[in-house]
């Protein structure tokens, strides 16, 4: 029976990214009726879940830290894309859009998943173990990007408003990918053990010591994972820009800040992480729970604030960096949080709700600022 049910899914998985596909060439760039929008919800959601399949595969097949990094910069790749294509389309509306699903992300990682995470393996197995070397680098980088990316441009005085001017931007861009790419240099050549599962007592977990230890996939089933991948994901953020005209009609309707629309793309983005990353929790592997949120992080600012400077020379209204107060107070606490959560390399579920609480803040704040 298990056989069976195991051979159903893996079927399902196939399917599910090449018709969710197939759903968004039908609809794309169309004005979608209200049940149609349901139907297109369906599908997004099959393919955030088929997205999670296909990266636990290669995860398997590559060994970590390369399973959570192909993941999130694949995720964040297209998550840029969505956000340049709706910044084109949004005019000065959507002047800080990218700010806000950026600012969004970081949120979501590094106190939603990051505290979910810890919640689910502290309740299951007392306390989350981690290596605070591999996420302390994570949370290092995370903050000088975020400060570099969305805090200076607040107190410049170059441009009016919460502005960089170009000089500033092109600085930005340059140090976010130079930053993000020794990260992934430190994750994974120099410093590779930092980043893998740990025990209780804090050393490396050997493969032989891993719960759901099984024979890796083959290369073959590695690539058709890796296509299937790619697929879901286009699907996902594709059917997400579809359903957007409806959450931006939704928002408006409710008098709710526009800003509430970055949040809700964020949220849509980093469901296949969420996924993720929960699962790992539940296996006793939080350092590959944190290497998905802070990654995801990371690979957000790092790609998105480069993408929007060369997008910034052609798009016709301004690009908006700059954190409000209320951001900025709640970036350092996540910061401060976050640092005092890793340096004892373990957590309970105390550390983990007081991510979640911070978290629930920011929801409250983004609906009624």
């Amino acid at each position: 029976m298990i056989t069976k049910l195991r051979a159903a899914a893996a079927q399902w998985t196939l399917v599910v990214p090449v018709a969710a596909f197939v759903v968004l060439v039908l609809t794309w760039h169309k004005d979608l009726p209200g049940w149609v929008v349901g139907v297109v919800a369906c599908f997004l959601i099959a393919a955030v879940l088929a997205a999670v399949h296909h990266a636990e595969v290669i995860a398997h097949w590559t060994g970590e830290p390369f399973g959570s990094l192909v993941l999130a910069v694949a995720v964040t790749v297209i998550e840029v894309a969505l956000i340049v294509t709706l910044m084109a389309d949004g005019g000065d509306k959507s002047s800080t859009l990218a700010r806000d699903t950026v600012f969004a992300a970081v949120m979501i990682t590094c106190n939603g998943i990051m505290g979910l995470s810890i919640i689910v393996a502290a309740a299951k197995y007392r306390t989350a173990v981690f290596n605070a070397e591999g996420t302390g680098t994570a949370l290092a980088c995370i903050a000088t990007l975020a400060t570099l990316s969305m805090v200076l441009p607040t107190f410049t005085t170059s441009t009016p408003g919460p502005q960089f001017s170009t000089t500033q931007l092109s600085y930005a861009a340059v140090a976010s990918l130079v930053v993000y790419g020794l990260f992934v240099t430190t994750q994974t050549l120099r410093h590779r053990d930092y980043f893998l599962p740990v025990t209780p007592e804090g050393r490396v977990r050997r493969i032989e010591e891993e719960d759901d230890h099984a024979t890796p996939p083959t290369l073959r089933a590695a690539g058709v994972s890796l296509l299937l991948l790619a697929v879901a994901l286009v699907a996902v953020v594709g059917l997400a820009k579809g359903v957007s005209p409806t959450i931006e009609s939704a928002v408006a309707g409710a008098g709710l800040p526009n800003a509430v629309v970055g949040v809700v793309i964020a949220m849509m983005v980093l469901l296949p992480e969420t996924i993720a990353a929960l699962r790992a929790a539940l296996r006793n592997r939080v350092q590959t729970s944190l290497n998905l949120a802070l990654g995801s992080a990371l690979a957000s600012i790092g790609l998105t604030i480069p993408a929007v400077a060369i997008a910034s020379a052609w798009l016709s209204g301004p690009l908006v960096l700059g954190l409000e107060p209320s951001h900025l107070v709640l970036l350092t606490l996540t910061i401060v949080l976050g640092t005092l959560t890793v340096i004892p390399r373990r957590a309970t579920l105390l550390q983990g709700a007081l991510h979640l609480g911070v978290m629930a803040e920011f929801v409250v704040l983004a609906v009624n600022p």
